[in-house]
């Protein structure tokens, strides 16, 4: 695994760090000793950087089947003592909602931060939650940073204020933080870690039945409180220019567009200006301070009016004469930017329609014009392999019409023709338990499409509940034996840990027949070979037994990079344009990027940089007019084992 040395610079170094990174470094410096998390954009890198500097800092990381197994792991260790971290993206936090709930009845014994990276815009996501709702649900404070190089230094915050309550404490960051990079100034070297700990076998704190419960929950209303009382100072809230009619209140992000917004319009004095770092919960006094002679305010913050209904509950309460507005002119959906918030305070200050004091980019004339690129199945994929094999198959067993339930990974672009074999996706594993409802309420047979990870994941329970409750679903498992979408993070079926070291791998196809399913394993290299054992498995299906398919090809990314370090060559496949008819198979039935209709011909091309010679293509033409043109190395094949 590469080691980003930058990260282990000494105290006084200046880097220019990712966000994740930023955060990384961040818990490095706090002193944490365990990290853990499923991988999710944007996320997935904070526990990468952590991974690849663990043995050198001597702490412990792991890729943990799920977030809320990797949330019960980190919070583990911190009641025995140990600092620790668990990360997700802002829908894995549903996933681990169970023990969140229960971690902040029975607190911490060592800081202990729970990375929340929201995705506002949806960039890679199913959608755009605010998981600062999940601070009040649970009663854990959450902490938001506005930049790469505060959520540096506010994730050490965090973990101070968690350690100070004995208390979890979330960490908000969002993709445009996660995903920036920034200069950092590292403002202390990276201590030894503790990694072991003790655990003090506390039942009446840590077992949760009702009589413990009802204490605990009073005890932790009151952290909650006194940290409203007290944490309304730097570093979680700063106030600039007091004293003014006209109020600013911003928080995370949305603080930088303001401060960017204002200095635009060379107004940064005649306002002031709240920074809130601790939205949640929102420390009273500070704002009862600059409210008190105050006409009217502004909130400025990303999605959810958290924050907003929190200052006008504090003027209610507080008998306060100020007007407060936030989403009357911020809007409510997708990523805040520069140009939103301007004309949100430009609104604000009653100057409507709003000319901008900057020019508009020029368009661009360009000849032709940039086509639309929407999102597509690498050269090579196994999923296209996979998704042409069970179609062909369902035909030839006679499968009529089957709905195809998805799910979340690289397969879920299989929703676009020619495949059409993702008409669900909603969550993690939400592909087999759909399918199970589906299969007792319709007549066509249904077909549940899951990845390797995601099985792992989430598959599991949905795939017993099939077998238990008697459903009539098949589940397809893609194994390309990463986390392929989020970055090729491994999982129980790859033999890695994060951190690279050997392990044991869980097959997939074995948890299946454990379960009761009728299992078969195909390589979707081998096309018609394929195409007859998945056709056998659905007859096997229309005959009533629990049918289960693992698909098992290595992703080509890994492919083509194992064999580049490996001085493999892969083949480079051609269309022979005299055996060509232009019947256009290769290109309506594999939608292969690799794969072109140049606009001076009717027939196909190939191109040449793109292909890496999973040989598809030539396995389905009708007329053989597709071959090798610069064949590979001997062993080239092994490559995608």
């Amino acid at each position: 695994m590469a080691k980003p040395s930058y990260i282990l610079e000494p105290k006084g170094s200046k880097v220019l760090l990712l966000g994740n990174e930023a955060i990384a470094r961040g818990a490095l410096e706090a002193g944490i000793g365990f990290a853990s998390a499923y991988p999710g954009t944007p996320s997935t890198e904070i526990i990468e950087t952590l991974a690849s500097v663990a043995k050198d800092v001597g702490l412990y990381v792991e890729w943990s089947t799920n977030e809320k197994v990797a949330f019960e792991a980190a919070y583990a260790a911190a009641l025995s003592g140990v600092k620790a971290l668990t990360a997700m993206k802002h829908v894995g936090v549903n996933v681990a909602a169970d023990i969140l709930m229960s971690s902040g009845y029975a607190g911490t014994n060592a800081g202990f931060v729970v990375v929340s990276a929201d995705d506002p815009g949806q960039h890679s996501s199913q959608n755009e939650q605010d998981n600062r709702w999940y601070g009040f649900l649970a009663h854990i404070p959450v902490v938001e940073p506005w930049s790469p190089s505060s959520a540096y230094k506010l994730v050490k915050a965090a973990f101070e204020l968690s350690e100070k309550y004995k208390h979890p404490v979330i960490f908000r960051s969002t993709t445009r933080i996660s995903h920036t990079r920034q200069p950092v100034f590292y403002e202390r070297d990276i201590p030894k870690p503790k990694t072991k700990g003790f655990f003090d076998r506390n039942i009446k704190r840590y077992v949760l039945i009702p009589a413990h419960g009802r204490k605990l929950k009073q005890e932790m209303i009151s952290k909650w409180n006194r940290i409203s009382e007290e944490e309304g100072k730097e570093p979680f809230i700063e106030i600039h220019n007091p004293g003014h009619r006209r109020v600013i209140i911003a928080s995370g992000i949305a603080y930088a567009h303001v401060m960017e917004a204002l200095e635009l319009m060379g107004s940064k004095n005649e306002f002031t200006i709240v920074r809130v770092s601790l939205p949640v919960p929102l420390p009273y006094k500070p704002i009862v301070d600059v409210l008190e002679n105050a006409g009217k305010a502004l909130v400025v913050e990303e999605l959810d009016p958290v924050v907003e209904y929190q200052v006008k509950k504090i003027v209610y309460e507080h008998g306060l004469d100020v007007r407060v507005y936030g989403k009357e002119y911020v809007p409510i959906n997708y990523e805040l930017d520069l140009d939103k918030v301007y004309r949100a305070i430009k609104a604000f200050l009653g100057d409507n329609p709003v000319e901008v004091p900057w020019k508009p980019l020029p368009k661009l004339d360009l000849k032709p014009p940039i086509p639309a690129r929407p999102p597509v199945m690498c050269p090579g994929c196994p999923h296209r392999n996979t998704f042409y094999i069970v179609k062909v198959a369902a035909n030839k067993a006679g499968l009529r019409n089957p709905i195809f339930t998805g799910d979340i990974g690289c397969y879920t672009l299989g929703y676009q023709p020619p495949f059409r074999t993702q008409e669900t996706s909603f969550e993690m594993g939400g592909s087999i338990g759909v399918a199970h409802g589906l299969s007792k309420v319709v007549d066509e047979p249904v077909i549940a499409v899951i990845g390797d990870s995601t099985f792992y994941h989430a598959g599991l329970p949905p795939s017993i509940n099939i077998v238990y409750n008697k459903g009539r679903a098949i589940v397809l498992v893609l194994d390309n034996y990463y986390t392929a979408m989020t970055g090729h993070q491994p999982h129980p079926g790859t033999g890695l840990t994060a951190t690279g070291e050997p392990a044991k791998r869980v097959p997939i196809e074995k948890l299946l027949e454990a379960m009761g399913y009728e299992t078969y394993v195909i390589n979707p290299m081998n096309v018609r070979e394929s195409i007859e054992k998945v056709a056998k498995a659905y007859k096997s299906y229309m005959e009533g037994r629990h049918v289960a398919i693992v698909s098992r090809m290595k992703c080509a990314l890994e492919t083509v990079r194992d064999a580049r370090r490996k001085g493999i060559k892969l083949p480079v496949y051609g269309i022979i344009e005299d055996k060509c008819t232009a019947c256009m198979v290769c290109v309506n039935l594999l939608a292969c990027p690799a794969i072109i209709v140049p606009e001076d011909s009717k027939k196909p091309k190939i191109l040449p940089e793109l292909c890496v010679g999973c040989g598809l293509c030539a396995q389905v033409c009708p007329f053989n007019a597709i071959e090798v043109v610069k064949p590979g190395s001997p062993n080239w094949i092994e490559a995608w084992m």
